[in-house]
């Protein structure tokens, strides 16, 4: 016999969202059975130990209470339905009222039926901490303030830069150099004064993650690096919170849901991380600027279906997105039986040292090659020295700004060039920040050469300590 069930409101987030379900059964214990088998996690939600239905959840058919009728053994017939009706906590649990002025503020969500007013109500509950107010965390900052949510949660040490506006639309020209979750909140504030905001102005961490996130509903990562990127799928794990996931580089983004519904977490998909160098940063590879906005919009449309319980969510779905050739792919995830993190006998029970995890430890090996300080390279300057200094940038960075007498090379074109140089002399490398210009002092090392040298902090530093009237970017 087909029987339909309705599933109610909080019920639904352990049914992948859906508010019916169709099945095949003959009689209600049979019904609600394989509604059990089908959604596993629901089961404790309906049935105790003693496999028989809670004393807090009623089941009606055809609007009648089944225990006025046969109780759990109430035969079915075609197109039957079945309610569950759990009781629902009232008093400080209750939903918060929508004043006049927040109902017209949100009219256009209250018109939409899988919103409505309960679920506008819902938004104003929440409690969303973001972390990251970069170039994902700023469209998510201004959206999730926008369509209503009632409390956000800021995590960014970082200040403003001018670099960041090419992308990170929360924040203007008069931002520059000031901390990024504080200027970020003063927009917010402007924007919905209703949205409660907490910023926090510091590095997450192993200390202070799991005490951060505690408080609120749900996660969403718009972090830039794979330490904290590991950081906060490890604490969502521990702490099982949602964890809404995105990822831009150049022209490419990705989005998921991690650690709902029993679904994979963010180990299921990457155990470990790539080592350190192979997979370049944002700052040095380069992002489109309107990409993160895509991306965002996306992780921001999840937040409100999680929390309204609207429609499905991305949770075993991992979400490509190119925007050079404006594609959508979906590929499935399913969650790892050996996860050291989210499966039945996890090796991972508490954070760890995210630096060590991905290659990066807190206490910096010393490197065989050497480093000189953008101080010490302007005194040898200011005496009369004129060492070799060798650019590995791209041709672009060195139209913003260059070290004068500096020989240019890019970096994908040193290994052609070695034999430019003596083995015995000293070659002092520069990039942007110093990282680049590492690998390729190691690279002559393998070569035999025995003086590189590598400029720390690279022509960054350079602008920030000794040139200050050097472009920036």
């Amino acid at each position: 016999m087909q029987v339909i069930i309705k599933i109610p409101s909080p019920l639904r987030r352990f049914t992948d969202n859906q508010g019916q379900i169709g099945l095949d059964a003959t009689t209600v214990e049979e019904a609600i059975a394989l509604l059990c088998q089908q959604y596993p996690q629901i089961k404790t939600q309906l049935v105790g130990e003693d496999e028989k239905l809670r004393n807090f959840v009623n089941i009606y058919l055809n609007k009648a209470d089944i225990n006025q009728q046969l109780g759990m053994s109430t035969p079915l017939k075609d197109n039957d339905e079945l309610r569950i009706v759990p009781a629902i906590a009232g008093g400080n649990e209750a939903l918060p009222k929508l004043d006049a002025a927040e109902l017209s503020r949100y009219s256009r969500h209250l018109m939409l039926p899988e919103v409505g007013i309960e679920g506008q109500q819902k938004l104003k509950a929440a409690k969303i901490l973001i972390i990251g107010a970069g170039g994902l965390g700023s469209p998510l900052c201004l959206y999730l303030t926008a369509v209503g949510v009632g409390s956000i949660g800021i995590v960014d040490h970082d200040d403003v830069d001018e670099t960041n506006l090419q992308r990170q639309i929360i924040f203007g020209v008069g931002d520059v150099g000031l901390n990024k979750a504080e200027r970020a909140a003063i927009r917010m504030h402007e924007l919905n004064p209703n949205t409660q905001i907490q910023t926090y102005q510091t590095l997450l961490n192993a200390d202070n993650a799991l005490e951060i996130i505690k408080d609120y509903d749900l996660i969403i990562d718009g972090t830039d690096n794979f330490p904290t990127r590991y950081l906060v799928n490890d604490a969502c794990v521990l702490l099982n919170k949602p964890n809404i996931y995105g990822s831009i580089f150049r022209f490419d983004g990705q989005a998921s849901v991690f650690n709902y519904q029993d679904g994979p977490c963010y180990r299921c998909l990457y155990p470990e991380p790539p080592p350190p160098g192979m997979v370049p940063s944002c700052a040095e590879g380069g992002v489109l600027g309107v990409l993160p906005a895509i991306i965002a919009s996306i992780q921001a449309t999840e937040a409100v279906k999680i929390i309204t319980g609207a429609g499905k969510t991305l949770s075993g779905r991992l979400l490509l997105y190119d925007a050079l050739l404006m594609e959508f792919e979906e590929l499935t995830l399913h969650k790892n039986a050996q996860c050291s993190l989210c499966s039945s006998q996890p090796s991972i029970t508490e954070l760890i040292d995210y630096q060590q995890f991905c290659g990066m430890p807190a206490k910096r090996e010393i490197p065989q090659y050497e480093e000189i300080s953008v101080q010490a390279l302007k005194q040898r300057q200011d005496k009369g020295e004129r060492p070799t200094i060798l650019d590995i940038r791209e041709p672009y960075e060195r139209e913003i700004c260059l070290l004068e007498n500096s020989t240019h090379i890019p970096m994908q074109e040193v290994a052609l060039h070695l034999n430019d140089f003596n083995l015995d002399e000293e070659i002092i490398v520069h990039c942007k920040t110093g990282v680049r210009s590492a690998q390729v002092c190691d690279l002559f090392l393998q070569h035999g050469f025995t003086k590189p040298v590598n400029l720390k902090g690279g022509i960054m530093a350079w602008a920030q300590e000794v040139d200050l009237h050097m472009q920036k970017y």
